[in-house]
C-alpha cells in the first residue's frame, strides 16, 4: 500500500499544466521520479514528507543505496522541476507591462493574468516565451 501512496504523493506533489516548452514538464519529471525511484524511496525514505526539497535530501542522503536507475534519473527530475518553477517566477518580471496595460492585472498575481496573456494581441516576444517556458500555452 506504502508504494502506491508514494507513486501517488510524487505525483501530486509535481501536478501542473502538461503543456510542452523549453523545460520539462512537472508532470514528465515526477513521472521519471516515480518509475526510477519508487521502490527506493519505499525503501530509503519511508516517512519522509513528500516535499520536494525533503525528498531530494532523503534520496541524495542515501545515493549509495540507491538503484542504478534511481541515481541516474533523481537528480534530473527534481532539477527539471526546478527549472519549471523558475520558468513561472519569470513570467511576472517578462510580462510585467503586459500584465498591468493589457490585462489589467498586478504582477503580485501573475496567475491570474495567465489566461488574459494567452489571449492577448500585442504580447512582447520576451513575454510570450516566458509564458512557453513556464508551460502555461
Amino acid at each position: 500500500m506504502f508504494k502506491g501512496c508514494s507513486i501517488f504523493l510524487i505525483f501530486t506533489f509535481a501536478t501542473a499544466a502538461s503543456a510542452q516548452a523549453e523545460t520539462m514538464t512537472f508532470s514528465d519529471a515526477a513521472g521519471m521520479l516515480a518509475k526510477s525511484c519508487a521502490a527506493d524511496i519505499d525503501t530509503n525514505c519511508r516517512g519522509v514528507s513528500f516535499d520536494a526539497n525533503r525528498l531530494k535530501e532523503c534520496l541524495s542522503r542515501n545515493r549509495d543505496a540507491l538503484s542504478p536507475q534511481c541515481r541516474s534519473d533523481y537528480l534530473t527530475s527534481f532539477d527539471a522541476i526546478q527549472k519549471r518553477v523558475a520558468a513561472r517566477v519569470t513570467v511576472a518580471n517578462a510580462c510585467g507591462r503586459e500584465i498591468v496595460k493589457l490585462c489589467n492585472g498586478s504582477t503580485k498575481e501573475t496567475s491570474k493574468s495567465i489566461p488574459c496573456l494567452i489571449a492577448a494581441q500585442g504580447v512582447s516576444r520576451n513575454c510570450t516565451q516566458a509564458i512557453d517556458n513556464a508551460g502555461y500555452r
